[in-house]
């Protein structure tokens, strides 16, 4: 049986899918460091120790006992619950079971989270991309009239990564302005930050609201891949038509399931706490320093900052500190830097007063 060659293979993929641009992040670009504040992950370190005798059968595809629990801890109902591999299946679910390939769209509003627009064009779906500007300033009519035809429109509450926020109010009048046909998105992986500002409470009441959470950031259980899609019986009904047979592992539904206890969930909180006092004052140091331009002022476990210097965030790799470098605004003098420990957060300090202390310039 003779192997395909490369030429030949390229020539089998759809056109959509050639022009693709993969997600990049640190870990896939096979980065290397010793303090890690890229990827917005939690720094406390769970120590888990599982007894598991039933790998050899397949899981429950939707398990109840979790599902119970963080119905309980969002405070919706069981039936409004999915279990996904991460807040991005919910995304790519959401675009599968309702967009139509070369004929609908989603909105989105720059900048914003990377993976809508990768599910999207991975799918041959549209893209309408409006600004964070167009989502707060915009009156709600002209943010409709906007949206357009729009399938999907995805707000990212806390966003990432400005950090901005939405009110419940504004997205309740959105949800009640926008077409039958469409459906409102709220990216809530941030929002156990600023949980006020949760969307869970609209849902019974409108539905065309759907909502993404993740156990990834505040849960500190990036490396389980567990999210959860809440929205209203007759859209998860539909998800569940594309969705794989057995997507959540045995292993997963049962460290999920201790995350969710009580105890577990009060030292979640208290560790929000901490990290948001952090934060607070990493912002501090960070508006005194002479090599800082901007630092956007945001919810969620990150600071995102403006630097004179493009070339700083290569002398900070050199160092060990791997961080998220962007490019807002026309510029690539942007960085996203996750609230790490004490200790990771000192580096940050290290790296920019070495900095300064050398009188760094761009001719180095």
């Amino acid at each position: 049986m003779s192997e395909l060659i490369p030429d030949q293979t390229t020539k089998l993929l759809p056109d959509y899918i050639d022009k693709l641009t993969a997600y990049s992040s640190a870990k896939s670009e096979k980065l290397t460091g010793t303090t890690w504040l890229n990827a917005n992950e939690n720094p406390y370190v769970k120590n888990i120790t599982l007894s598991v005798d039933n790998l050899n059968r397949y899981p429950e595809p939707q398990p109840e006992d979790v599902i119970s629990r963080y119905a309980n801890y969002a405070q919706v109902n069981t039936n409004q619950v999915l279990m996904t591999r991460g807040a991005d299946e919910g995304i790519e679910l959401l675009i599968r079971t309702f967009c139509r390939s070369r004929k609908d769209s989603i909105t989105i509003f720059l900048p914003t989270y990377g993976m809508y627009k990768v599910s999207a064009q991975s799918h041959n779906v549209g893209l309408n991309s409006l600004t964070q500007d167009d989502l707060q300033t915009s009156t709600i009519s002209q943010l409709v009239e906007k949206i357009g035809h729009s399938k999907l429109v995805f707000i990212c509450n806390p966003n990432n990564p400005t950090g901005a926020l939405v009110g419940t109010k504004r997205i309740e009048m959105l949800s009640d302005a926008l077409p039958t046909n469409a459906i409102l998105v709220i990216d809530e992986a941030y929002i156990e930050f600023c949980s006020d500002y949760s969307s869970t409470k609209l849902i019974n009441n409108n539905r065309n609201i759907v909502v993404l959470r993740t156990l990834s950031k505040a849960f500190a259980l990036a490396g389980l891949r567990c999210g959860f899609t809440l929205a209203s019986p007759i859209i998860l009904a539909a998800i569940k038509k594309v969705l794989a047979p057995y997507p959540v592992s045995t292993v997963v539904a049962l460290i999920a399931k201790n995350a969710l206890v009580n105890d577990a969930i009060t030292s979640m909180r208290r560790q929000v706490n901490i990290l948001n006092k952090l934060k607070l004052e990493l912002i501090d140091w960070l508006d005194s320093s002479p090599q800082v331009d901007k630092v956007l002022v945001g919810s969620g476990n990150f600071v995102t900052l403006k630097l004179k210097s493009a070339e700083y965030i290569q002398v900070a790799s050199e160092i060990g500190l791997i961080m998220r470098p962007l490019n807002l605004f026309d510029s690539d003098t942007w960085l996203r830097i996750s609230i790490g420990s004490n200790t990771e957060l000192a580096q940050v300090k290290i790296w920019l007063n070495t900095i300064n202390n050398n009188n760094f310039s761009s001719k180095r």
